[in-house]
């Protein structure tokens, strides 16, 4: 190889790089980005504005999960005391009452110690009538249902429920609050505060309601008592009318007798009205026949300044009350 040929090779060489250098070096144009990635982008963006979102509320989710959990471990723990679980009975009992509009006819009683006699409630009836309400019931074993870690602990615990609310049947029975509240009806109402405590009892004996019937106690739940004390108001209602109708009735009479008592003294009246009026026109015929024509002979004989202006007899007759307008 000559040095010429070397030299022309290493100048070609040099030309071949700067053209590559300057294609691959040169600045590329601005690639500007199509509707459907735009569109792809925004979806992105939101895709993942979203997931953020839910997992913030999932978050604030299982926090209110968290303390709910705890508030009804805290409410459980709670109504297992008797005297807790006494007092919320009594409180949804006065609600009930209220709710009915019963409240005004229904007498609340405290929780006694010592084993009293007195029931949660009494319910003035029509008639002079009371209905004794009793909301002690038995829940210990329907709450160690709910916390049951087996169906069969489950099952187990719904079984005693059953048989506590039983028990709690015959024994409200053996109080008979009718003899101390007579007159009354020879029935006692049982309410429970929920109706899932009476219905898990009746799954596991259906029979529970008839049976309390012939111990002369009245299951209730909220619902079933509303529709008790709604009807016990409609009765108070009808009773209200029946009284107003009787007062208006008698009302009615006095209103009768007195306006009976002012005719006859006004027809009284009108009599003497009456002859006062035939008095004054006999009078004024007396004027016009008597003394009118020697007052006219007395002035023609020079005696008397002027004439005497002669009275007017009354023409219009005094009308008297007629049997018709007394019967209308």
């Amino acid at each position: 190889m000559t040095p010429v040929t070397f030299a022309l090779g290493i100048v070609l060489a040099l030309i071949s790089g700067g053209v590559i250098a300057a294609v691959f070096l040169r600045p590329k144009p601005k690639h500007e980005p199509s509707p459907i990635e735009e569109t792809l982008a925004r979806l992105e963006a939101q895709i993942r504005e979203m997931e953020a979102q839910r997992l913030k509320e999932q978050g604030g989710l299982q926090q209110h999960l968290t303390a709910l959990n705890k508030e009804t471990v805290t409410l459980s723990q709670a109504l297992r005391a008797p005297n807790a679980r006494g007092r919320w009975g009594e409180l949804t009992l006065k609600r009930v009452a209220e709710l009915s509009g019963m409240a005004p006819y229904c007498d609340f009683y405290e929780q006694l110690s010592g084993g009293g006699m007195r029931p949660d409630m009494v319910v003035r009836l029509p008639g002079n009538r009371t209905l004794a309400v009793d909301a002690k019931v038995p829940l210990a074993a329907y709450l160690d249902a709910e916390t049951a870690p087996t169906e069969a602990d489950r099952k187990a615990a719904l079984e005693r429920h059953a048989q506590h609310l039983k028990r709690h049947i015959l024994h409200l029975s053996a109080r008979e609050y009718w003899t101390s509240l007579q007159p009354a009806p020879e029935m006692v109402v049982l309410f429970l505060a929920g109706e899932h405590f009476l219905s898990a009892a009746l799954e596991r004996d259906p029979e529970l309601l008839e049976k309390a019937i012939e111990k002369r106690v009245m299951l209730a739940t909220p619902v079933t008592l509303v529709s008790v004390l709604k009807g016990v108001a409609y009765g108070w209602r009808q009773e209200r009318l029946a009284k107003n109708a009787e007062e208006l009735r008698k009302i009615a009479g006095e209103f009768h007798e007195r306006a009976r008592a002012f005719a006859e003294v006004y027809g009284d009246a009108g009599k003497h009205l009456a002859k006062a009026v035939d008095a004054y026109n006999r009078s004024v015929g007396s004027w016009e026949s008597r003394l009118e024509p020697s007052l006219r002979r007395v002035r023609e004989l020079g005696v008397g300044s002027s004439d005497i202006t002669s009275p007017l007899p009354i023409d219009m007759p005094v009308r008297q009350p007629n049997d018709q307008g007394r019967s209308q």
